[in-house]
């Protein structure tokens, strides 16, 4: 039985400009998309209702999208069958987001109806996600029962988190966790909020699809020194062939990566909830710089990377499996629910659903250089050397690391990873996942320390994630 989902305050920072604009038929259709997606992924990956949808999920959106978002009908979410429909033009059908197992909500493409449902792709894993109340930390969610080494300072530690929630570092804070030699040390859930309640990653899930490549090599299936080889760039004389999977680790690949006037590079409307396809959308710009000579931040970059391992597998099932047999379930990340579209590419440069707890369990396997050492036989997921790899400087940096700028507080990039440096209270070593709304993950391996922060922030608000770190790591063991 469907049931709509009310908008509220969705016009927070409207200009009056956009309000003025008339929105076209192509940009109701986009709203349409983004609110069916956000709802669908917020119901079915989240759990959460339509006031908390509405809230966290359909407002502080992007301003050329307000117009349309009030022009359209609001959500109708058929929780039996698990598909959403909004919605926006009396001549075509609502724009579908679907729900699957494992792979949380795509968006179908415009003009298809709810039956091309049936056609998108599914996954089955022989082992579904187990019960791990019991199990210990970090594989499953058990905690000791000993007391903190007297070396953290717990008072301090709790005051930092309540900093964090207070709004004094800026931001809406959902989430802390602090993880240090291996355990939580202190974490905190927005009221209503719990272990398991999984939130959008935006960009953090670049690092996720950059740790998902280094299992790839480390099984022998790709080496980032080779060349992409998509097909889209086959044709004899496609300088883009020279492309390297590093590359695009890298943001080097050179690509022109601003497709539509008045929208900024790391803009991919299209393909997070437009129902375009990443094998299109993301494989037609040309070149503008050589590979591996500019660095510039591309969505882009991270889902044609990804792609690079599918048509590398050429299978599939087996490829659609994999970040869950390879990556995810090794390590005890079974609320983590990376989503595709409709042509089966995952877009692990955005749109992955998932915990505190979860990001936490990447950190400490970043932390252990690959290794996994906590469910029986220790077993290498990652290549050795991988987490120096993602946190060493890429050869193309971002403007404010080069020239005198380099000698101030600022973040660099490795591949997929972004560096904290020059932070005061923060190590050098410092890398982090960063992801749009206030996702952090920062992993501090001179302290083996792990600090989660999720939230909700948005533009003129955002967290200080170097020094909320910097609060966090004057209160732990050295």
């Amino acid at each position: 039985m469907n049931r709509p989902l009310s908008l509220v305050a969705i016009c927070l920072f409207s200009s009056t400009s956009a309000l003025a604009q008339a929105p076209s038929l192509q940009d109701k259709a986009l709203a349409a998309g983004y609110k069916a997606m956000f709802s669908c992924s917020a119901t079915f990956n989240g759990k959460k209702t339509g006031a908390d949808i509405a809230t966290d999920e359909l407002s502080n959106i992007y301003a050329d999208f307000t117009p349309a978002m009030t022009a359209i009908e609001d959500a109708e979410i058929d929780a039996v069958s698990k598909i959403v429909s909004v919605r926006f033009a009396q001549n075509l059908p609502p724009r579908y987001a679907v729900w699957r197992e494992h792979l949380g909500c795509t968006a179908l493409p415009q003009g298809a109806g709810q039956s091309a449902a049936k056609h998108l792709p599914r996954v089955k894993l022989k082992s579904k996600a187990r019960d791990m109340s019991s199990v210990p930390w970090p594989m499953g969610n058990l905690q000791p029962n000993e007391p903190l080494p007297e070396t953290i300072d717990n008072t301090a530690l709790s005051a930092a988190l309540a900093k964090a929630f207070d709004g004094e570092f800026g931001g809406s804070t959902t989430s802390v966790l602090v993880m240090q030699n291996g355990r939580i040390v202190n974490e905190r859930y927005r009221e209503g909020w719990d272990i398991h309640t999984s939130q959008r990653t935006w960009s953090v899930a670049k690092s996720i699809g950059a740790s998902l490549i280094g299992a790839a090599v480390a099984d022998n299936i790709i080496e980032i020194s080779d060349k992409a080889g998509l097909k889209a760039w086959s044709r004899p004389g496609d300088p883009r062939a020279k492309i390297t999977i590093e590359n695009l680790l890298h943001m080097g690949s050179g690509l022109h990566s601003d497709p539509e006037p008045g929208k900024g590079g790391n803009r991919t409307d299209q393909v997070y909830f437009g129902g375009g396809l990443m094998a299109q959308q993301a494989t037609r710009n040309p070149l503008e710089a050589s590979p591996g000579t500019r660095w510039k931040y591309a969505n882009n970059d991270t889902m044609l990377a990804v792609r690079a391992l599918r048509e590398a597998m050429g299978n599939d099932r087996k490829f659609h499996a994999y970040p869950f047999k390879s990556l995810l379930h090794p390590i005890g990340m079974f609320d983590t629910v990376p989503e595709m579209d409709w042509g089966g590419d995952f877009i692990l440069s955005s749109q992955v659903w998932t915990t505190a707890r979860d990001l936490a369990r990447l950190g400490q396997l970043h932390l252990d250089d690959g290794v996994w050492k906590y469910d029986g036989k220790p077993k290498r997921i990652l290549p050795e050397g991988w987490a120096d790899y993602i946190a060493s400087p890429a050869p193309a940096q971002p403007a404010n690391r080069q020239g005198e700028a380099a000698s101030k507080p600022g973040r660099g990039y490795g591949a997929q990873f972004w560096r904290y440096e020059n932070y005061p209270g923060v190590p050098n070593d410092t890398y982090a996942a960063l992801g749009n709304r206030g996702q952090f993950l920062i992993i501090v391996p001179s302290r083996n320390t792990v600090i989660v922060r999720r939230g909700y922030d948005w533009r003129g608000n955002y967290f200080d994630g170097p020094k909320f770190a910097a609060d966090v790591l004057a209160s732990l063991a050295p």
